[in-house]
C-alpha cells in the first residue's frame, strides 16, 4: 500500500508521523512524498486553537481534492474533539482518535475490520521488513517519549484531546533511538505534550525522569545530536543542565520554554505554575550552564480580561528575556476549557494589534541574538537536497545549527551535504537567515 503522511500543528504530530512512517515501512508499505501517488492519506490534525481546527478541516478537504481516489484516515487532537464532524468530511475513510493512534499502522490494513475491538488488534504483530533506504528522509527524527498532560491550564484543550500524562518505557525509547542512529539519522528530537513530566520505571524498577533519560540516551546510543522540544519551565532544574556540561557536543543548546504571558496576574488566571521571577531565574541559570544557548517561547495575546497595562507589562518582560524567536498566538476560545467561560473576551482587532507588537519586539531581540553569533563557528546539520543555482554552477544548502539558527551556504563542488554535520563559520545575516562558510577541514 502507498501511504502519504501529512500533519498540521505541533512537533508532537511530526514525531507521531515519523514513528508511523517507520512502522508502515517495517510491515512492507511504501511511504510516498507525493499525495497524488497515495492510495491512503493520513492526516494528523491539531485543535490547539479554533484556527487550528479550521486548518485541519481545510487540510483534509485539500488532500481529497488533490487525490479523490485516495482513502483518507484522519487522526490527532481535532478528530478526538469532533470525530462526528471529521467523519462527514469528503474522502474520510477512517477516523482514529488519539487513543487509537498507536495502532494506526494496523488500522490501515483492510483485514483490521475483521477484529471486533482494539484489544484484539493489539495482539497482532506483522512480520517486519527493512526500512526504506531513502537518504533524504534521514536527517532529524522526532521521538515521542510522553503523551497527555495532567495539568489544567485554563486555555488548553490538549488535556481534553489527549488525556492524562503517560510516559514510554526507557528501554523502548533507547531502542528506538539506537535504530534511528543505525538508519543514518543525525538528530533525534524528544517530544511530548508535557515533556518535562516524563517519568517511568525501568527494568530494574528504578524511577527514570527526564534528566536520567537524557543521560541514558547519550550514554547508550550513538545518535550525533539530541534535542529537547518544548519544556514547561517549572519542570527544568540543574540536574538537566548538568547533561549539557557532560555532552556539550551532542545535546543541542536550545530550549523552548513556553511562557504564555509576561505578568504574574495573567499567569495565575491561565493556571500556569510559574511566575515571571521564577521564569527569569530559570533562563538566567540556563544561560550560565549552557554555552551558546538560544531560548524560544510561546506567548498568548488577548487572554480574557488582559488590560492595556497588563499587555504593556507582558511586552516589556518578553523584550527583557531576549528570545530568539516566539510562537505568538491570539487567544482562541476552546469549548471545554475554563478560559472559554471567562468574562471580558477581547476583540479580534485588539488581539491582532497585540500580536503584531509582540512580533515586532521579538524580531528585534532575535536579530540581536543572531548578530551575536556572527563570525563564530557552529555545527550545522544540512537538510533536504541542494537547490541548483540558476546563474552559477553551484548549489544552495539549508540547515540548522545546534542552537537552532537557520543557515544557508553555497557550494561549487559535487560534494553532497545532505544529512551531514559540518563546522560552519557564520559570516553574514540576511533577514533571519545566517550565511555560512563551511570550514575546510569539514569538507
Amino acid at each position: 500500500m502507498k501511504v502519504y503522511l501529512t500533519q498540521t500543528g505541533c512537533r508532537l504530530n511530526y514525531g507521531e508521523n515519523h514513528l508511523l512512517a517507520r512502522q508502515l515501512r517495517r510491515v512492507g508499505h511504501t511511504v510516498v512524498s507525493d499525495p497524488l501517488q497515495a492510495q491512503v492519506i493520513v492526516v494528523n490534525t491539531c485543535a490547539v486553537t479554533a484556527t487550528a481546527g479550521q486548518k485541519s478541516r481545510h487540510l483534509i478537504r485539500a488532500q481529497h481534492k488533490a487525490n479523490p481516489q485516495a482513502r483518507i484516515v484522519a487522526t490527532g487532537c481535532y478528530t478526538s474533539l469532533e470525530p462526528e464532524v471529521v467523519e462527514k468530511l469528503p474522502g474520510v475513510w477512517k477516523v482514529a482518535v488519539n487513543d487509537d493512534k498507536d495502532l494506526l499502522a494496523t488500522l490501515l490494513e483492510e483485514w483490521s475490520n475483521e477484529f471486533p475491538d482494539l484489544q484484539s488488534l493489539e495482539q497482532v504483530h506483522p512480520t517486519a521488513s527493512p526500512i526504506s533506504s531513502d537518504p533524504h528522509a534521514r536527517t532529524r527524527a522526532f521521538v515521542k517519549i510522553q503523551d497527555g498532560c495532567h495539568l489544567k491550564c485554563t486555555f488548553c484543550v490538549v488535556t481534553v484531546a489527549r488525556g492524562d500524562s503517560r510516559s514510554k518505557a526507557p528501554h523502548q525509547i533507547i531502542r528506538e533511538i539506537q535504530e534511528l542512529s543505525r538508519d543514518g539519522f543525525q538528530e533525534a528530537v524528544l517530544t511530548g505534550v508535557h515533556l518535562g513530566s516524563y517519568g517511568a520505571v525501568d527494568a530494574e524498577d528504578r524511577f527514570v525522569g527526564l534528566p536520567q533519560l537524557v543521560r541514558r540516551i547519550l550514554t547508550e546510543t550513538e545518535i550525533p545530536r539530541l534535542r529537547l522540544s518544548s519544556l514547561e519551565p517549572w519542570n527544568v532544574d540543574e540536574r538537566l543542565f548538568h547533561c549539557w556540561e557532560k555532552w556539550p557536543d551532542r545535546l543541542c543548546p536550545h530550549l523552548h520554554l513556553p511562557l504564555q504571558a509576561g505578568t504574574d496576574r495573567l499567569l495565575k488566571r491561565m493556571g500556569r505554575r510559574c511566575t515571571t521571577e521564577s521564569f527569569a531565574h530559570l533562563v538566567e541559570l540556563a544561560r550560565q550552564h549552557i554555552p551558546g544557548l538560544t531560548v524560544t517561547t510561546d506567548i498568548i495575546v488577548g487572554f480574557p480580561g488582559e488590560s492595556n497595562g497588563e499587555f504593556a507589562e507582558s511586552l516589556k518582560f518578553v523584550a527583557e528575556m531576549q528570545f530568539v524567536d516566539v510562537h505568538v498566538f491570539p487567544f482562541s476560545s476552546r469549548p471545554g476549557t475554563r478560559a472559554a467561560t471567562l468574562p471580558d473576551q477581547l476583540s479580534k482587532s485588539v488581539k491582532k494589534d497585540r500580536l503584531r507588537q509582540v512580533q515586532t519586539v521579538v524580531e528585534a531581540t532575535g536579530q540581536k541574538i543572531r548578530q551575536g553569533f556572527l563570525h563564530s563557528v557552529r555545527p550545522v546539520l544540512w537538510e533536504g537536497k541542494g537547490q541548483e543555482l540558476a546563474d552559477a554552477e553551484g548549489y544552495l544548502w539549508n540547515g540548522y545549527t545546534d542552537n537552532y539558527l537557520r543557515v544557508e551556504t553555497v557550494t561549487y563542488t559535487p560534494e553532497l551535504l545532505t544529512n551531514r554535520i559540518s563546522q560552519v563559520r557564520l559570516k553574514t545575516l540576511v533577514g533571519q537567515v545566517l550565511d555560512g562558510e563551511i570550514q575546510p577541514a569539514a569538507l
